[in-house]
């Protein structure tokens, strides 16, 4: 297996595990549990974003072109200007 394609299957799985804690999360009634969770999920989101900067660097990921001011406008506006 090539280092890109495990790097992909690695921020793959991540994403999905992060996902899931959101789901668990806001079941949770127990404060300490919730609480532990959340600090699971936190450290996730940082391994998660730092192996995607190293993806990225190595070419193995391109993220979307950023949207242009107009459009993000556009989309606040449609929402009622929520965001």
């Amino acid at each position: 297996m090539q280092e890109k394609d495990m790097v992909n299957d690695v921020l793959s799985m991540v994403n999905s595990s992060l996902t899931g804690y959101a789901n668990v999360i806001a079941q949770t009634a127990n404060p300490q549990l919730r609480e532990t969770l959340r600090q699971i999920r936190d450290n996730d989101e940082r391994f998660q974003y730092d192996l995607f900067k190293l993806a990225e660097s190595k070419g193995f990921y391109k993220p979307a072109q950023m949207a242009a001011q107009n459009d993000i406008m556009q989309v606040k506006s449609q929402l009622g200007g929520t965001m």
